[in-house]
């Protein structure tokens, strides 16, 4: 693993006062790549960092570096190969940003910490990496949160590292600021061949720059792999153990199962996604419901299948049969509502058209708008 990796864990056991939390973790990951840690609130993602970055002493197996073993590494042979961004909000106050990111050029100063003008450009240019050189005479007090998380990475950057270390490093920050240092980390990553390893609660964004995922979980790791390899199937499900609900994979969001009662008094006609907005607000009502005719393929029936009481569908790029329109018909006679989502209706779904003109001959009142549609909570 080591001759193949740059950055490698062999059978390492973390923990804390010599107490085992997490055995057996052996990953590795290339130069320039991603890794991703995921899994619930208390897991060990933080307990691995640390450990893997010297903070915290590893119980047993090893950790390595471009070869080195970490334990052989001295705290500044390490700090000038290393950087570590943590969760913890930084609270220098009086410093500016230009003297907190210079800080990061510690492992190169002299005994008397003096600043070279090449350490100056150094940190003006690891401000320029995260957009934010015009913050370098501003107090840290005065920062945004979004802010404070890009010096941070500045600071980190002015070590020159071969590896950064981030644990959970767009907790405080809203969306927009989410995706561009997660942008700026990936671009990294590849541009400049820093190895990343970090820890993120947003499964969907590790999905998108991730290299590599590892699912943390209790006293295990519960898979290991490429984000094609973990966001399939259930294996979301099972980390986060989702039990009112089921995490979707193709849309990397989560649906939940909202409690409803009685046989489904509504009948939703959709497809091609114009469906979906109606399922999560009928599901949000408690209002249980039928869905079809869709076809397997379509973006609907992924969020049909999960939220209706049953979906009514068909091969992908087939007309639906005889029994799969009985079955329609069947889940919508005892329908007092139908809701028309608005789908364009062409030669292969025209059973839906139908559908529509029979409900409508038996009188069921037809509902177009979502404000309709919420008002069947009162009822």
């Amino acid at each position: 693993m080591t001759d193949e990796f740059y950055f490698s864990c062999k059978g390492l056991t973390v923990g804390y006062n010599k107490k085992p939390l997490i055995s057996d973790i052996s990953v590795g990951i290339k130069r320039g790549e991603i890794l991703a840690l995921i899994g619930p609130n208390g897991a060990g993602k933080s307990t691995i960092l640390k450990s893997i970055s010297k903070q915290l002493s590893l119980i047993s197996g090893s950790v390595f570096i471009g070869g080195d073993e970490l334990s052989d590494l001295s705290p500044k042979g390490l700090a000038a190969r290393l950087a570590v961004v943590l969760t913890d909000r930084v609270c220098p106050e009086l410093m500016t940003v230009g003297e907190l990111v210079a800080s990061g050029r510690y492992p190169y100063t002299n005994a008397f910490g003096k600043l070279t003008e090449d350490d100056r450009r150094i940190v003006r240019e690891s401000l320029e990496q995260v957009h934010a050189l015009e913050l370098y005479d501003r107090e840290i007090s005065t920062l945004s949160d979004g802010q404070r998380q890009r010096v941070m990475l500045a600071r980190a950057l002015c070590q020159q590292p071969e590896i950064i270390v981030l644990d959970e490093p767009v907790s405080f920050l809203d969306i927009k600021h989410k995706t561009e240092l997660l942008e700026t980390l990936h671009e990294m990553s590849k541009s400049k061949g820093i190895t990343i390893v970090l820890s993120l609660h947003e499964i969907d964004l590790a999905a998108k720059i991730s290299d590599k995922i590892m699912c943390v979980r209790g006293e295990h790791i519960l898979k290991i792999g490429t984000p094609e390899e973990i966001f399939v199937g259930n294996t979301v499900s099972e980390l986060y153990e989702i039990e009112l609900g089921k995490y979707n994979p193709l849309f990397g969001s989560s649906e939940l199962f909202l409690p409803t009662s009685g046989d489904p008094k509504v009948f939703v006609i959709g497809g091609n996604g114009s469906g979906i907005i109606f399922y999560r607000l009928l599901r949000r009502l408690g209002i249980s419901f039928y869905a079809g005719i869709l076809f397997e393929n379509d973006i609907d029936f992924q969020i049909a299948s999960v939220l209706a009481k049953k979906t009514v569908s068909c091969s992908a790029f087939s007309k639906p049969d005889e029994q799969t329109i009985r079955l329609a018909e069947d889940c919508m006679e005892g329908c007092e509502y139908v809701i028309d989502c608005g789908c364009e209706i062409g030669e292969i779904n025209k059973a839906n058209e139908t559908l529509l003109k029979n409900a409508e001959e038996k009188g069921k009142t037809i509902l177009r708008e979502l404000s309709e549609v919420e008002r069947l909570s009162g009822k």
